[in-house]
Parts: structure tokens; C-alpha cells; sequence
């Protein structure tokens, strides 16, 4: 039976610890997780400008990667998730930092934490999941949850650019013969696009900063209003970083084969060869990992696992 919440559907997805890791980012294992983790959180760390001081806010932690790898960095990070057991994985994993909490959602709220009791905040490879306003209602409750002049970083889908547009033919795909009586999946994959993420922003109490959009992601830093924070010297740094917070060209070009043999459109080989050569960037490890996942769920169509990703 299809799952009608947030929490029953996550909560399924991770019903194993290796579900866990698979629903948070295709990772099959620590080992993936500490790699995919460790360049999500240099991503999030550069546009929040993390400092020792500072209290942060992760919205949909899953298992803490992301988190694991910015907790020593920080006074104190808290992770807060919809899903129980995807925090079970979590609190095991962050088992040895005395610096961090955990808080179970209930729904689109974050009623257990005080307004302004965090600096910093962030959410990543979430908003894509949910419906346009739960995104928006969440938006408004880091707003609260933030001290004025407080950074938040956060992304979705975009469908503006030429590969996030290919992202969301796949879903198009699999609606097209689809029961009409049957409600679709309550966490499936949506899209926006940068001028629906800054308004957003807007209207729940932010004054955007930058928004990145030249990746199938749109990538968001914006600043609580009311605050003695420099906004301009803020959107300064955050410009100044760009080439650090954004996804690579390197990143691009992978994610855009990887969606290119999903649809059929390119041979599996073909994205093979390019995972070849580790000295074009720490991209395609993480990406040989990715799609060794890939090919292990497509052998009846693929054939067995070649040697290059086993």
C-alpha cells in the first residue's frame, strides 16, 4: 500500500539501516556516505560561512551525513527529521559528539524548538520531496527558528536548467500510463524553478542572497531580516564563493550522463568510460560509487557488474 505521509513513506525507506543509507542518497554503505557527505558539507559550510560559535540547524537530517562531517565544526548542530528511524541511523552514527541533538518532526513544523535558538540553518535534497506548501511552510518555521540577521541554505530541483529539465522527463515518464485513481507517491520527486525558490524566500521572511542555478539544482543562501548582519557584505562573500558552494562542471557533466542512461539515451559503457579517470576531480570517485549502484539495480538489462565498478 502507498504510503498517505512524510513519515510513513521515510519511515519504510529506512526500515533497515542499509534502506537508510540508500533513501538519503543512494549510498549503500559508511564508507559512500562519509564521501558523498563530506562534499555536501563544504558546500554548506562555505555558504553559511560556519563558525566555531555558531548553532545550527539541519531540516531533514536522514542519517546524518551531512551532519557528521560539520558537527565538530560547530557549538552545537541539531538535526531534525520526519522519519524516527532515519534518526535511529543518526543517533548511531553521531553516537560520539556531545554537541549534538536530534528532533523528531510530527508535521510541517518545528514546534519543539525555540524561535530564534539557531544562527545558522540549512536543508539539503529535502524540499524536493515535498509539496509546494510544505516547502514554503517549512520555510517560514526556519525563519522562526533563526535569530534575526540568521543564514539559511537550501536547494530543489530546477527545472529551468536543460539537465534538471531531463531530471523531470523521467518522472513525466513514469505518469504517463499511470492509474488515475491512485494519488501519486506523497514524496515524490518535485521541481522549481529560481524565481518560484527566491519568492519563496521572500515571503517567509528571507532576503535572498544569491541563488545558484546553473546545475539541475537551485541552490539558495538567504539572510533573516531584522538583523545586524551586513546583507551586503554577505551577498559579497557569497558571490566571492560561488565557484565553491555551486556544483562543478565536472559535477554537471556526470549527473547529466547518469540521467542520460537512466532514460535510455546513453549506453551504460558510455558513462563507464567517463568514470575512468580519477585526476579529473573528486567528482568521479563519488560518482563511480553512484552509479556502481546503478548498474547493480539494471544487471538484467545491463549484464553482470563490470570489473571497473566492483
Amino acid at each position: 500500500m502507498a504510503a498517505t505521509n512524510y513519515k510513513t513513506f521515510w519511515d519504510d525507506k529506512a526500515s533497515t539501516t542499509t534502506g537508510a543509507f540508500i533513501a538519503v542518497d543512494g549510498s549503500a554503505n559508511e564508507d559512500v556516505a562519509r564521501l558523498t557527505g563530506a562534499y555536501t558539507a563544504r558546500q554548506v559550510a562555505c555558504a553559511l560561512d560556519l563558525q566555531p560559535g555558531d548553532r545550527v540547524l539541519e531540516l531533514g537530517c536522514g542519517v546524518g551525513r551531512i551532519g557528521r562531517e560539520l558537527a565538530p565544526k560547530v557549538a552545537h548542530w541539531e538535526g531534525a527529521d520526519i522519519s524516527a528511524n532515519m534518526l535511529g541511523v543518526a543517533r548511531e552514527r553521531l553516537a560520539d559528539f556531545t554537541n549534538v541533538g536530534l528532533t523528531e518532526l510530527k508535521r510541517t513544523r518545528l514546534e519543539t524548538l525555540p524561535s530564534a535558538s539557531f544562527s545558522k540553518a540549512y536543508c539539503v535534497a529535502v524540499f524536493i520531496h515535498m509539496d509546494k506548501e510544505d516547502f514554503f511552510l517549512y520555510l517560514e518555521e526556519l525563519a522562526r527558528v533563526l535569530e534575526p540577521g540568521g543564514l539559511v541554505f537550501f536547494d530543489t530541483w530546477n527545472l529551468a536548467s536543460d539537465i534538471g529539465w531531463r531530471r523531470f522527463a523521467l518522472e513525466v515518464d513514469q505518469h504517463r500510463n499511470a492509474d488515475p485513481s491512485h494519488r501519486k507517491d506523497v514524496a515524490r520527486n518535485q521541481f522549481s524553478t529560481p524565481e518560484e525558490v527566491r519568492t519563496f524566500a521572500q515571503r517567509a521572511g528571507f532576503e535572498p542572497l544569491a541563488t545558484f542555478s546553473d546545475s539541475p539544482w537551485v541552490q539558495a543562501v538567504a539572510i533573516k531580516t531584522g538583523g545586524r548582519r551586513d546583507a551586503v557584505a554577505e551577498r559579497a562573500r557569497v558571490e566571492r564563493d560561488a565557484s565553491r558552494i555551486a556544483y562543478t562542471p565536472l559535477w554537471n557533466e556526470l549527473f547529466d550522463a547518469m540521467v542520460r542512461v537512466s532514460g535510455g539515451g546513453l549506453q551504460p559503457q558510455a558513462m563507464l568510460e567517463a568514470l575512468g579517470d580519477d585526476a579529473r576531480g573528486e567528482e568521479v570517485a563519488m560518482f563511480r560509487v553512484w552509479f556502481r549502484e546503478l548498474w547493480r539495480h539494471n544487471e538484467a538489462h545491463w549484464g553482470p557488474l563490470p570489473a571497473g565498478l566492483a
